[in-house]
């Protein structure tokens, strides 16, 4: 050996594993994640993480999703995890893609499920200041909990300041919302059906009811002629005998305040002539359409002996079917003419008690019929009032039988049977509920305000036009409902919730002129103590003098009225009468309101409605709905199936985590199915997610980004085309991301992961990773592209698999990117998408490799059919020979050298052939190198080192020398 020089000593018998750069990192191969997330997120606390996101982000541009609230009662279900991890997911993207996006969870607070509970603890009658007291205590504890669940979901946000629309401020300000809604002049007083729960004893709104299967008797009714000649006249008949008109109906316990009777009046009817007798006359007037398939359900025989329009029925009087059972009942009924009546069902007639019905108030109105003419005798807890002749102090239902057996008493029955049919029921009792004119508070959808703009219905549906949905079909859905809707009842019989504060005069009903004073000196008042303030204001603290002539109004405002004025009481706004609880960290209009299909109707609605009445347009200008969840089988999560899956039990087994991949890896769009077989394979794609992390990390554990990175125009071709790859795969994801489309970006990923990197470019790199010299220009290029994909990986996942991300990412600066600054190294959230070198011809570079993968997997192809030959082992032991033509040969040519790494053979040629590519494998007959398992005839070149290969010798030489 020459004085002077460096040689590996004679290592005849060494143990060459020991040379290879089989690095390690404390990224663990097991994620461990229900055990070792919770301390992520205390973590997350301690170390300020949401301050210091906040801190990364105040000078972007500001991106706002307003969170509809959750209900503070009950803990969370696998529905809230869905709808707070979607959040999540879309507020860390955002703040990530470059954007302010603050994330400040709320509560829904008021109204009747908390009332329920605090009746069932402490007993019913209670005073109203100690429900309310005790309404309070019962949601801080249970928001306290829903709380606690949602941060363990990985969802980070504002947790110490929620908004909750029993904050003192918010109620005052959504009493300052209903004042400027009352100045505009959309609300109203009035007698008019509303949905009514027995058991609620209150008004409901329309997203508070539901349709369930109930068996009510269905019931052909006879109301007698009372009026023949007109009868005649409109039939073109010199007279017309005895008879009667016929209705059908399933709720018989309307009958008692029948006030009319509507028909087509394009339709027509006729009279039919039996061939026997009714106790009501020989005639019967019903639909022609009907008249068929009518007498032959009753059993009858009969002749038409005259058919005329609807039209001409118009106005002539009937007898009230129960007259004949009691004189109370000695009225008449008219027709009206209502082009809402259909010949689907029934008689193509059809009986009207305007109390209970909405198209029977409308036309009875329209005809004339006052509010306090309209007979309703059904009180708020259902039973007849003890007035009503022949049925006083009944329940409706208990009613329903007697009063078939009066009908028949009276003669006026012509057939009952049981009819099974889908019926309002209430969404909290799940009891069937009813349509009841009481006197209320509305905001109406047609009313023109007082600036003579458009209708509340008109601004709606061009609000609806001009905003975003996703999905698309969100739209039609949405306008459907705002074009069919009646007036929104605005009122409630309740205790718990914003009082509609208004003084109103004792004998006449009208409201003090002063009202919008009086509203801003309550809000005052409420600012500081709460809706307990107006329950205990003394009138004459206000209205002095006048105190005696005025009383309080005892109704509540609609819960849906609370948390739809959220955009006006928590992110403020022109317009708005207040900055908002949360207007300094957020802003008016949202960019996107996010919740289940069934807020179409609900916060969706109402937040449309009160922003429109309010501002003139929507609050938000995106929606996005997402469905339900169910299960294996499609059915719905249900405690009686025993098919629920609580999200707190998955955190506790399987890691949040996994909640999460499952939330961003399915199709929310639809229904979102969830069992233990689908867990398992979300967990296995979980695993290779974070076994290619693994093998990042490890393979950059002694690489220093300060003083090993490799410039650009240095790395090799096949590094510049994974970062190049890289970077079309996050450009992929990232418009995914803008459309929230998160599971085709989680598909993106998972093959990005498996197909792109783990069978072809990491498994190429193996051999310069592990034998090359540790700090060789080759292994510094491979770890420089390594760098690049692990952030852009860890950066572009974070949204989703948030706690494994934040753990690597802490890895990552401990070793790699150990010299970054302080605030940067808390937490990857501050940090925004990773920005990738540029690469000089990128679409050429992408297109000359998907060439050469194509033609590896012909090679793998035929090594695999040798292999399964039993020619060889691993691929290792193959050699391949490829002769190509034109652009092909010139392609592999110019890898020739590096075509058995890429090919991951031991020996690979290029020549020049004719026709098409011809790819001929055989086995090596060479010797192992011990270091490298490559076959090769330079095994032993060197005797000191008889048993490696001369690159084997030379890059450990290379090291040594380092």
């Amino acid at each position: 050996m020459p004085t002077g020089s460096m040689r590996v000593p004679i290592l005849r018998f060494m143990d060459y594993k020991n040379t290879l750069n089989l690095t390690d990192t404390p990224f663990p191969m097991r994620g461990d994640l229900a055990k070792r997330e919770p301390a992520w997120v205390e973590q997350w606390r301690e170390k300020g993480v949401y301050q210091a996101i906040r801190e990364a982000s105040k000078d972007r541009p500001k991106f706002v999703l307003h969170d509809g609230p959750p209900y503070a009662n009950g803990d969370i279900h696998i529905g809230h995890a869905v709808n707070k991890i979607l959040k999540d997911i879309i507020v860390k993207s955002r703040n990530m893609a470059g954007f302010d996006a603050n994330y400040v969870p709320g509560w829904d607070c008021h109204g009747m499920p908390i009332e329920i509970q605090i009746e069932k603890k402490f007993g019913k009658h209670l005073p109203v200041a100690e429900v309310q007291a005790k309404a309070r205590a019962y949601a801080l504890e249970q928001i306290s909990r829903q709380k606690k669940d949602f941060a363990r979901l990985g969802v980070i946000g504002d947790w110490d300041h929620p908004y909750m629309t029993m904050a003192f401020g918010n109620e005052a300000d959504e009493i300052r919302a209903l004042g400027r809604i009352l100045e505009k002049g959309y609300v109203f007083r009035g007698l008019k059906p509303v949905n009514w729960c027995f058991d609620c004893g209150s008004a409901l709104a329309e997203a508070e009811v539901e349709y369930a299967d109930r068996t009510d008797p269905a019931v052909h009714i006879a109301f007698p002629f009372a009026d023949r000649a007109a009868l005649a006249q409109a039939f073109g008949l010199p007279e017309v005998g005895t008879g009667a008109l016929v209705i059908w109906t399933t709720t018989p316990w309307t009958i008692p305040s029948n006030q009319a009777i509507n028909i087509h009046p394009d339709f027509d009817y006729s009279l039919v002539k039996l061939s026997t007798a009714l106790p009501t006359g020989e005639l019967l007037l019903l639909a022609k359409d009907r008249v068929d398939t009518c007498l032959k359900e009753w059993g009858f025989e009969g002749e038409v002996i005259a058919t005329c329009k609807g039209q001409a029925l118009s106005l002539i009087n009937f007898h009230h079917p129960l007259a004949g059972f009691d004189s109370a009942y000695d009225r008449l009924s008219p027709i009206y003419l209502g082009d809402y009546v259909t010949l689907e069902t029934g008689t193509g007639v059809v009986h009207s008690a305007p109390a209970y019905g909405i198209e029977d108030f409308l036309s009875c109105k329209a005809h004339g019929v006052k509010d306090s003419d309209m007979i309703s005798p059904v009180m708020g807890d259902g039973k007849y009032a003890s007035t009503l002749a022949g049925f006083g102090g009944l329940s409706i239902w208990d009613a329903n039988p007697k009063i078939v057996e009066a009908l028949q008493q009276a003669g006026t029955l012509i057939k009952q049977e049981p009819h099974r049919h889908s019926y309002m029921h209430c969404w909290r009792h799940k009891t069937p509920i009813i349509y009841r004119a009481t006197s209320q508070w509305f905001a109406g959808m047609d009313v023109t305000p007082k600036d003579g703009g458009h209708t509340l219905r008109e601004t709606a549906l061009d609000a609806i036009e001009a905003t975003a949905f996703y999905p698309a079909w969100g739209r039609a859905r949405l306008h459907a409902m705002i074009a069919n809707r009646p007036d929104w009842t605005l009122s409630r019989q309740r205790q718990w919730g914003v009082p509609m504060a208004f003084f109103i005069h004792r004998e006449t009903g009208a409201l003090h002129p002063e009202t919008p004073r009086l509203l801003e000196e309550v809000a005052k008042r409420v600012e500081l103590g709460g809706i307990e303030a107006w329950q205990a204001l003394d009138p004459a603290e206000l209205l002095g003098s006048e105190a005696a002539l005025y009383e309080k109004n005892r109704d509540t405002l609609d819960v849906w009225f609370d948390s739809g004025s959220t955009h006006a009481t928590v992110l403020g706004g022109p317009g708005n009468g207040s900055s908002g609880s949360h207007g300094k960290s957020l802003s008016w209009p949202a960019d996107l309101y996010l919740e289940g299909s069934d807020q179409h109707r609900g916060w969706f609605h109402s937040s449309l409605l009160t922003g429109c009445m309010l501002n003139g347009r929507a609050p938000y200008k995106s929606l996005l709905t997402h469905g339900f969840v169910v299960d294996g089988q499609g059915r719905k999560m249900s405690k009686s199936v025993g098919n629920v899956i609580a999200p707190q039990k998955v955190s506790d087994s399987l890691g949040a985590e996994i909640l999460r991949l499952w939330v961003a890896s399915t199709d929310y769009s639809g229904e979102l199915t969830i069992s233990d077989e689908i867990l398992k394979r979300v967990v296995e794609g979980y695993r290779r997610i974070r076994n290619t992390l693994r093998f990042l990390m490890a393979n950059l554990s002694d690489f220093d980004a300060s003083t090993d990175l490799v410039s650009v125009e240095k790395l090799l071709d096949i590094d510049r085309y994974a970062i190049s790859m890289t970077a079309t795969m996050q450009a992929d994801l990232l418009a995914h991301y803008d459309a929230y489309d998160f599971h085709p970006a989680m598909a993106r990923l998972q093959t990005f992961c498996s197909e792109d990197l783990g069978a072809f470019y990491l498994d190429v790199l193996k051999d310069r990773l592990y034998t090359s010299a540790p700090k060789s220009v080759a292994r510094r290029s491979a770890q420089t592209a390594l760098l690049h994909i692990t952030q852009t990986l860890l950066k572009l996942m974070a949204p989703i698999l948030s706690f494994t991300a934040e753990e690597a990412w802490g890895i990552l600066g401990q070793t790699t990117l150990k010299n970054q600054p302080a605030q940067a190294s808390v937490t990857i959230f501050t940090h925004t998408y990773h920005a990738l070198p540029d690469i000089d011809n990128a679409t050429s570079l992408q297109s000359r490799w998907a060439r050469l993968r194509e033609i590896r997997a012909q090679v793998t192809r035929k090594l695999e059919d040798l292999r399964t030959a039993g020619g060889i082992g691993s691929s290792l032991q193959g050699e391949v020979d490829i002769s190509a033509t034109g652009d092909d040969l010139d392609l592999l040519l110019s890898v020739a050298d590096s075509l058995k790494f890429i090919l991951i053979v031991s020996r690979a040629t290029v020549a020049s052939g004719s026709g098409e590519l011809q790819i001929n494998v055989s086995a090596s007959t060479h010797t192992k190198c011990e270091r490298c398992w490559h076959l090769t005839p330079d095994v032993g070149v060197d005797p000191s080192r008889p048993t490696i290969c001369k690159r084997c010798v030379d890059n450990l030489d290379e090291g040594a020398l380092a």
